[in-house]
């Protein structure tokens, strides 16, 4: 990030000083309108024809300045709006895996309510079973209701969570 700010620094501050044109080799430099040639202005003294080839090749090294700094933007643009994508991105995987981990939960509960409920149909079934047949002792009876009930509130514990 650092580099892109130096060059676009250095873009602005070459596109605000002199444009710097060779020709026949001499170097003038061109300020707005104006044509010097190792700090002396000679604008006066070129022909029209020398003139105009110097401004037009000003005006062509000014207008791909121009061009390179409007590509810097874009580039940067681009930059930026790839980093909130991905950041748009991380955060939506965030949710999808917050939404995953409390649906397997929810599948959880309901699997230890499901469970619990068997369980408790089971205990109920075969207390009844046994005392049908007469082979439950006072002692038994009271084991069978003591787990009966444990499992009925293990019934009710695993709705209220579910």
């Amino acid at each position: 990030m650092k580099y892109y700010i130096i060059l676009l620094l250095l873009a602005f501050s070459l596109t605000s000083f002199a444009q710097t044109v060779e020709k026949d080799g001499k170097t003038y430099e061109v300020k707005k309108e104006k044509i010097f040639l190792d700090g002396n202005e000679v604008t006066e003294t070129l022909s029209l024809e020398e003139k105009e080839a110097i401004l037009k090749q000003a005006a062509t090294i000014n207008e791909k300045l121009k061009v390179d700094e409007k590509a810097q933007k874009a580039a940067e643009k681009l930059e930026k709006e790839a980093k909130k994508a991905e950041k748009a991105q991380k955060k939506a995987e965030k949710a999808q895996k917050k939404a995953e981990k409390a649906l397997k939960k929810k599948e959880k509960l309901q699997k230890s309510y499901e469970n619990a409920q068997n369980d408790f149909k089971k205990a109920q079934k075969k207390y009844e079973k046994l005392k049908k047949k007469g082979k439950l002792s006072p002692v038994d009876e009271t084991k069978w209701l003591e787990k009966i009930e444990k499992l009925s509130e293990k019934v009710e514990k695993a709705k209220r969570k579910l």
